[in-house]
Parts: C-alpha cells; sequence; structure tokens
C-alpha cells in the first residue's frame, strides 16, 4: 500500500499529467477544430465596415467630409500651423502636422469605419465614417 503523501508527490511530480491520459483524439480532433473557429471568427465579426467618408474636425466641429472615392487633398488650419490630409480611393491619413511627436501621421492609412487620427496639439482629427463602425476600447 502507497501513503497518501507518496500519491500526491507522483500526482504532482510526474513527467506527465494524468488528465491527459483521458483525452482521445477524437478530443483533440474537436479541440483544435474549435481553436481554430475561434481564430477565424476574430477577423471575421471584430472589424469595422467600409470607409465611406473621412470626417476632419477642427476644435470638435466638423470642417469637412470627403468621399472615399477619389484622390484630393485637404489643408486644415489649426491652432499652430496648417495639418494636410491625404485622401485616396478607400483610405485617408493625416500627411503632414505642425505637431512635435507626429502620432497623427504615424498612425498612418485609415480604412475602416470607426478608426481616427487625432492631431492633438493642433486640435484636429480626422475620423473614417462608415455605416459599421468598428469595436474599440472605447465602445466597451
Amino acid at each position: 500500500m502507497t501513503s497518501r503523501r507518496a500519491q500526491a508527490s507522483s500526482f504532482t511530480t510526474g513527467r506527465r499529467n494524468p488528465w491527459l491520459s483521458l483525452l482521445r483524439p477524437g478530443d483533440w480532433v474537436v479541440a483544435g477544430v474549435s481553436a481554430l473557429a475561434v481564430a477565424a471568427s476574430f477577423p471575421l465579426l471584430w472589424q469595422g465596415g467600409a470607409g465611406e467618408r473621412a470626417v476632419v474636425r477642427r476644435d470638435g466641429e466638423v470642417v469637412a467630409e470627403l468621399d472615399l472615392s477619389r484622390k484630393r487633398t485637404l489643408e486644415v488650419a489649426g491652432a499652430i500651423g496648417t495639418t494636410v490630409i491625404a485622401v485616396e480611393p478607400g483610405r485617408a491619413r493625416v500627411a503632414a502636422d505642425p505637431g512635435p511627436r507626429q502620432y497623427c501621421v504615424r498612425q498612418g492609412w485609415l480604412k475602416r469605419a470607426g478608426e481616427i487620427a487625432i492631431c492633438a496639439p493642433n486640435h484636429v482629427s480626422l475620423q473614417i465614417a462608415g455605416r459599421k463602425n468598428g469595436f474599440d476600447s472605447i465602445t466597451y
């Protein structure tokens, strides 16, 4: 007879976990398929819809709404200088800004509804609008 202490130590320090022996090949297949289904659902379900227009704001007020169907450039006078907005078919970005850290320029191209680039020192923002906004931490 083995003592309870010996059973506990072999249970916790054994090479294999005892619960692994309870899993059969079909269990592994179900777990793998489930993991793939979850991984595939994130890009499909947690993305915003396609952007339809770019909304440019200065001091919280809408300066312009630009259709994302054709290429154009817009210059917006802000608190410390001029912000340049570049629009190409299906996307928009802040091309230039007088702000010191260039965070809004580094955002790059915005494509999906709900994406936003904020140039805080210049009080200018660029937001992509569409029928369906995506999820972000603010939504939660």
